[in-house]
């Protein structure tokens, strides 16, 4: 089947999301689907898609990546930039965050942070995960919305839910690591999903307008 009869046969109702990540596809999929919208990854259509992210901040690379997804499918197209922001590190891994160790991986960059934390103090230890969600309408219209979520880094991982640094971002407030939370529990409270909430009601209005 070629790329442009998957395009006429999705529904109407189809958004892309600029990634190829499971963990972020899913929980788009999770966000966004109660709104009736069919989040489809870009990569199902092209697979070759990869922007290069030449922005210098989330806001910056969200927008980039979802202007080339727009571009690309003619669909609206959802991206988001996200990351873990750690004050003793002085905002790194920041932008960096999926290829902190490299590129080798989840369990590489963990490693690696924990090692560049080994010496901070537990009171010291203080982080955020930060997410921007652009919108971005094949007009080239953008629509955006930033989410935090505050936590410290531990010192050895706990949990097997999620994905990334989650294993060891601990919430003071639920005595619990990312990873040690539902799906259902982390898109409560993740930074997705409060980047998603501040675009929520513009998300709706466009619904309204473009289907």
């Amino acid at each position: 089947m070629t790329q442009e009869r998957k395009q006429r046969e999705m529904s109407t109702r189809t958004f892309v999301v600029a990634s190829g990540n499971p963990g972020k596809i899913k929980d788009f999929q999770t966000l966004f689907g109660p709104l009736g919208i069919d989040v489809v990854p870009i990569t199902d259509l092209f697979p070759d898609f990869d922007p290069v992210e030449t922005g210098q901040t989330f806001l910056e690379n969200a927008i980039l990546k979802g202007r080339a997804g727009a571009h690309t499918t003619g669909l609206p197209c959802l991206a988001d930039d996200s990351g873990l922001v750690v004050d003793a590190l002085g905002g790194a891994p920041g932008i960096y965050s999926a290829r902190y160790a490299g590129g080798l991986g989840d369990e590489a960059n963990i490693e690696k942070l924990l090692l560049e934390m080994e010496s901070v103090p537990d009171d010291q230890r203080t982080a955020r995960f930060v997410s921007v969600v652009a919108l971005i309408l094949p007009d080239g219209e953008a629509f955006t919305s930033q989410g935090t979520l505050e936590g410290r880094i531990l010192r050895e991982k706990r949990g097997h839910q999620g994905f990334g640094y989650d294993p060891v971002f601990f919430i003071p407030s639920l005595d619990r690591t990312m990873a040690e939370l539902s799906l259902t529990e982390k898109n409560q409270i993740s930074h997705r999903k409060r980047a998603f909430s501040g675009i929520e009601k513009t998300v709706k209005e466009l619904l309204a307008t473009l289907f």
